[in-house]
């Protein structure tokens, strides 16, 4: 037996444009799965670059972009098991490798999480991709402890915010980048961070707004960087890592152009570009450069209870939700955030199912 559900679905990657809106089929939950019935989905990065074919974990062929969801648990397949606490009519975060822009989906008990109580569909549907990604690159990469001074790349978007909580919480310093002085301003405004704490990127004197961010905190070096964004920020933030400094890298938002399609040349030129480090003067300068695709903890969930638990610790306050569509306008929310001038979370939201 099946279901009629209504899918964002696109042929093959290669263009934002091949996204489509259609309904198909959904047979009942296998084997340790629920079904949900979907009520917001958070967009990522991720699902640009998938849907553009940039992203090493896209699928062959057809698919369904989207990491992330929350919704209700409205059927339980066979074989579910006990461990998640979790039954028919509770609210959830679920994890996907791709399917979420869906208005209902199948989801392994193993990537199902019971959403917090007082939360909105919209802002538990932004919390699981961020949350887990500045989490893993700040505690487990990045070691990060009380008194640290961390260099935050795109502090304004979804991880950039859940990290600056998180720096709260861990007693270390941020030194916040942002692209644009809308969101410097929505740091010290709604953040209450200090202006020196705030730079917005100035690619031709980068450096130098680095040794002033890092005088304004009393220092010369950083103990912790991380970023997305890659490209001409890389080289100035990784020379100004102290020793045993950690350089944690999870994206490379530099390389996303403003079109559906990618912009080839222009990725071509940039890859050639891309930095390039000697191991040998790693060794000298006591530096490390760590790199991660959060996807990767998917194969691994019997962390993920632990990872939420430190998670839930570290940034207990809901996520920022910048922006909300819905679930008909998909590809406006996705060209949103491509654009680059969002705040926090893009969102979408599904009725009617």
């Amino acid at each position: 037996m099946s279901s009629e559900r209504a899918v964002w679905r696109i042929p093959k990657a290669g263009s934002l444009g091949r996204l489509t809106l259609c309904t198909e089929p959904l047979a009942e939950p296998g084997l340790g799965e629920a079904r949900i019935r979907v009520e917001a989905i958070g967009l990522n990065f991720a699902d640009l670059f998938a849907c553009q074919g940039l992203y090493s974990a896209t699928p062959q062929g057809s698919f369904i972009p989207g990491l992330e969801c929350a919704g209700t648990i409205e059927a339980l397949g066979p074989g579910f098991p006990s461990a998640p606490h979790l039954s028919i009519g509770d609210r959830v975060v679920a994890l996907t490798r791709f399917g979420a822009y869906a208005s209902v989906l199948n989801v392994d008990a193993a990537l199902l999480r019971r959403a917090p109580a007082e939360w909105s569909a919209a802002q538990a549907a932004a919390w699981p991709v961020q949350g887990l990604t500045a989490w893993y690159g700040l505690v487990p990469l990045g070691a990060v402890t009380k008194g640290d001074i961390v260099l935050v790349q795109s502090a304004a978007g979804g991880v950039g915010l859940q990290a600056l909580a998180m720096l709260q919480n861990l007693g270390a310093r941020p030194l916040a980048v942002v692209g644009h002085e809308s969101k410097r301003r929505f740091l010290i405004e709604q953040r209450g961070m200090s202006p020196a704490a705030v730079i917005v990127r100035d690619r031709r004197h980068f450096a130098r707004q680095l040794d002033t961010g890092l005088a304004a905190l009393g220092t010369t070096s950083f103990d912790c960087v991380l970023d997305a964004v890659l490209g001409p920020g890389f080289r100035p933030s990784f020379e100004r890592l102290g020793p045993e400094g950690r350089y944690v890298l999870f994206g490379a938002a530099d390389f996303m152009t403003a079109s559906a399609r990618p912009n080839y040349l222009r990725l071509a030129f940039s890859y050639l570009r891309r930095p390039r480090l000697d191991p040998l003067g790693m060794i000298s300068a006591n530096r490390s450069l760590m790199a991660f695709n959060l996807i990767w903890l998917w194969n691994h969930a019997e962390r993920l209870p632990e990872a939420y638990c430190q998670l839930e610790a570290l940034a207990p306050l809901p996520p920022h939700v910048g922006a909300v569509f819905p679930f008909e306008r998909a590809p406006e929310a996705m060209r949103l955030l491509q654009g680059g001038g969002t705040v926090g979370k893009v969102v979408l939201e599904v009725g009617g199912g």
